[in-house]
C-alpha cells in the first residue's frame, strides 16, 4: 500500500468490510459499489477493502478485481479525512467520497474507457443528471443513498424493530414506484402504446384518459421493451414511419399514461443498480422471516423481477454472491392507491406551499418588542487589502472569465476573508473552504446551472489562501467536479503543494480542521458549514447568500436560537429570509436597507445558536459595503480562542 506522499499508478477505490450483521457480509454501501463495478465489468481501480476492527476479512468479493486488505490508519490521509466509499486520483491530492459521487466517477470512468458502450451512458439518465445534484438538495439522492441502505441495515439488525417489516423509506420507495412517469418528450411511445391497445382491442382514444395505470404486461409490454432497447450495447435504428394520421390527431392529454418500469421511470439508470442490493437484502431478510408475500410491496415485488431482465443483472449478481429471488406475481394497486402520498411528500408540500403574505415590519416590530434588534459589530481591519497587482496571474479572480467590474468586487469580497483568516490562522492548521466551486456544496446543480455567477467562485478562496498561508494546508470541498478540476488547473499552474481537493457533500468530509471558510454559501448551506465547523471545534469565517432558499430540512429547522424561537414562528422567520434577499442596488434605498436589516436579524439568529455551543461570534459588513449586495460575514471562534 502506497502512503500518503506517494505517488500512485492507478486511481484507488477504498471500501468498508466490517460486517455489520449476519445477513450483510459488507455493508451496503460497499456492496452497491461492487455491483457497480461487476455490472460495468470494470477494472479500471485499485482496490482496497478497509477494515475497520482490524480483523482479517473472507468475504465473497467479485474475481478480477485484484482487492487488497488494509487497516483504516494505512489509508492515505487524504481518504482518513472521509467517509468510505472513497476514490483517491492517481496523484493522491484528489479524493472523491460518497456514494453518488463514487458511484458518478465509477461510470464516468467506464464511459471513458469505452465511449462506444450506449448502456453505460444510459445509466446516467436523463440529461446525465441521475444523483448529481447532493442528498441535502435532492429527495431522491437521498432516499437512495442514505434513507435506504440505512433503513435496510437497521431492518438486517433488529428484523423486529418498531418498522415492523415495512420501514419507512421502503413504503416511500413503493409510493414512488407508483407515481405517474416522466420521460422527456415521451409522446412518441405514448401513440405507439394507443395503437397496441386499439390492435388488441384494449382501450380505444376516449376510454385511454380515464384508465389507470395498466397491469405488467411482462418482458412483452411496450415500456419494458422500449426500457431495454436504451440498454441496448448498438445504437438501435427507430422507424421512420409517422404512424396512423388517426394515432397522430389524438390529443396529448387523450394519450393512455406510461407504466413505471424501473426506479426513476421507464429506464434503467444508477438509481436501479444501488437499489438491487438493498430490495434483494431486505426481501430474503423477509423470505427467512416467513413473510414472501407481495401483498404490501407489490410495486417493488414487480421492479425486484423486471430488474433481473436487463442484460448484465443476473450475471453481475452471481459474482457478487448475489443468489437473486424468484418472488411469486404481485397484485397490483389501484389507482386511488397509487395516488395516497407518503408523510416525506406531504411535509415537503407543505413547505413548499406555505404562503407568505405582508411584508416583514411585522415581524422586526415583534423581534423589537422582544429587544431583538441587528447587531452588526465594526469591522477589525476594514482596509486590509492583498497586492493584487504582484500576485500571479492565477490567483486573480479574472481566471474565472467575468467582467472588470465582477473582478473588482470579488477581489474586495476575498480581501474581506482573507483578512480575517490571515489573523486567525496558525502555521500547520488545516484551513477548509466549504465552497469552493460555486455558489454552495452541491446547490448550485440545480438552482444555478446556466447563471454567470458559477464562473464567480472557482476554487478563489481556497487559491487564494493556500497563496497567502503557505504554511497552512488548505482543502477544498465541492460538490460539482467540474469545479474542482477547474481550481486544481490553477492550482497546479501556481506550483501550489498545500492544496488537496475533495468531492462530495459536506457530510463525507469527516477529517479534523481549525479554520472553515465559505464565500456566499447558498441558504441552508451557510447553517451545514456552522455545524461542521462546530463538530470540528473550528473557527468559521462564513458569507451567507440566498436567504430565500433557507427553510426546515431534515437536518435543520428555524429559527436556529433559543431567543428567536421563543419569540418567532417558522412561518415568521422565513418572511424575515424572503426579504433579506431584497438588498440589489436596483432597488429603493429604504427596500435595501430593510433588506440588510432583515439579513441581520436571520445572521444574529445564527450567530446566538452558535454561541449556545460557547463560540465567541461577531456579525460583520464586508467592506466595502458596495462590493456585494449578500455583504454579511460571520465570524466565530470556539471557547478558549480570542475573537480578533
Amino acid at each position: 500500500m502506497h502512503h500518503a506522499g506517494e505517488k500512485q499508478e492507478h486511481q484507488c477505490l477504498f471500501l468498508e468490510v466490517t460486517g455489520r450483521s449476519e445477513e450483510s457480509v459488507l455493508p451496503l454501501h460497499s456492496s452497491i459499489v461492487l455491483f457497480l463495478l461487476s455490472y460495468c465489468e470494470c477494472t479500471s481501480f485499485r482496490l482496497f477493502l478497509v477494515a475497520g476492527d482490524g480483523q482479517p476479512w473472507s468475504g465473497h468479493i467479485p474475481t478480477g478485481l485484484g482487492a487488497v486488505e488494509i487497516r483504516r490508519e494505512q489509508m492515505p490521509s487524504l481518504v482518513r479525512s472521509c467517509r468510505l466509499p472513497a476514490v483517491l486520483d492517481a496523484d493522491g491530492g484528489f479524493c472523491r467520497a460518497g456514494l453518488a459521487v463514487v458511484l458518478r466517477h465509477i461510470l464516468h470512468q467506464v464511459c471513458e474507457d469505452e465511449p462506444l458502450r450506449r448502456d453505460m451512458q444510459a445509466l446516467f439518465g436523463f440529461k446525465k443528471t441521475c444523483f448529481k445534484a447532493c442528498a441535502e438538495v435532492s429527495q431522491w439522492t437521498r432516499l437512495c443513498e442514505l434513507s435506504i441502505p440505512s433503513a435496510v441495515e437497521e431492518f438486517l439488525r433488529s428484523p423486529g424493530g418498531p418498522d415492523s417489516l415495512v420501514p419507512a423509506a421502503i413504503l416511500h420507495l413503493e409510493r414512488k414506484l407508483g407515481e405517474p412517469v416522466k420521460v422527456h418528450n415521451d409522446d412518441k411511445i405514448r401513440r405507439q402504446k394507443l395503437q397496441l391497445q386499439q390492435q388488441e382491442g384494449e382501450a380505444g382514444p376516449q376510454e385511454a384518459s380515464a384508465s389507470g395505470p395498466l397491469p405488467s404486461q411482462g418482458s412483452d409490454g411496450l415500456e419494458l421493451r422500449a426500457a431495454l432497447a436504451k440498454l441496448s450495447v448498438d445504437a438501435v435504428q427507430t422507424p421512420t414511419t409517422r404512424g396512423p394520421s388517426d394515432i397522430r390527431k389524438v390529443k396529448t392529454t387523450k394519450l393512455p399514461p406510461l407504466e413505471h418500469v424501473f426506479a426513476e421511470g421507464l429506464y434503467f439508470t444508477l438509481a436501479d443498480l444501488v437499489l438491487i442490493p438493498c430490495v434483494h437484502y431486505y426481501l430474503r431478510a423477509l423470505q427467512k422471516h416467513g413473510d414472501s408475500s407481495p401483498a404490501r410491496l407489490p410495486l417493488l415485488h414487480r421492479w425486484y423481477l423486471r430488474v433481473q431482465e436487463v442484460p448484465g443483472v443476473r450475471r453481475a449478481a452471481e459474482a457478487c454472491g448475489i443468489a437473486l429471488l424468484t418472488p411469486q406475481a404481485p397484485v397490483f394497486p389501484t389507482q386511488a392507491e397509487l395516488l395516497q402520498p407518503g408523510e416525506e411528500e406531504q411535509e415537503s408540500r407543505g413547505a413548499v406551499q406555505a404562503a407568505f403574505v405582508g411584508g416583514p415590519r411585522p415581524t422586526m416590530t415583534k423581534l423589537k418588542e422582544g429587544g431583538v434588534e441587528p447587531i452588526f459589530s465594526p469591522h477589525p481591519c476594514p482596509s486590509w487589502s492583498l497586492d493584487w497587482d504582484r500576485l500571479p496571474a492565477a490567483v486573480n479572480p479574472t481566471e474565472g472569465k467575468m467582467s472588470d467590474v465582477r473582478a473588482l468586487r470579488k477581489r474586495q469580497q476575498l480581501n474581506n476573508l482573507v483578512a480575517m483568516v490571515t489573523k486567525l490562522a496558525r502555521p500547520g492548521d488545516r484551513v477548509v473552504d466549504f465552497c469552493s466551486g460555486g455558489v454552495s456544496v452541491g446547490w448550485a446543480v440545480t438552482l444555478y446551472t446556466t447563471d454567470t455567477r458559477l464562473w464567480a467562485s472557482v476554487g478563489h478562496v481556497g487559491i487564494v489562501l493556500a497563496h497567502a498561508l503557505s504554511e497552512c494546508q488548505v482543502i477544498l470541498i465541492e460538490n460539482k467536479e467540474e469545479s474542482l478540476l477547474r481550481a486544481k488547473a490553477r492550482c497546479a499552474e501556481l506550483s501550489l503543494k498545500n492544496v488537496s481537493f475533495i468531492q462530495a457533500n459536506l457530510d463525507y468530509f469527516t477529517g479534523p480542521f481549525q479554520i472553515g471558510v465559505a464565500l456566499h454559501a447558498c441558504g441552508v448551506a451557510t447553517d451545514m458549514v456552522l455545524e461542521h465547523c462546530s463538530q470540528a471545534a473550528a473557527a468559521f469565517i462564513i458569507s451567507p447568500c440566498c436567504y430565500g432558499f433557507v427553510q426546515n430540512t431534515w437536518k435543520f429547522t428555524f429559527p436556529r436560537s433559543k431567543r428567536f424561537s421563543d419569540v418567532l414562528s417558522y412561518k415568521e422567520h422565513m418572511i424575515l429570509c424572503r426579504f433579506a434577499d431584497q438588498t440589489a442596488g436596483q432597488l429603493p434605498p429604504d427596500r435595501q436597507l430593510i433588506g440588510k436589516q432583515c439579513m441581520g436579524l436571520v445572521d444574529l439568529d445564527r450567530a446566538w445558536a452558535a454561541e449556545s455551543l460557547g463560540y465567541s461570534v461577531r456579525v460583520l459588513t464586508m467592506e466595502p459595503a458596495s462590493c456585494s449586495p449578500k455583504n454579511n460575514m460571520l465570524v466565530g471562534v470556539p471557547a478558549g480562542q480570542r475573537l480578533c
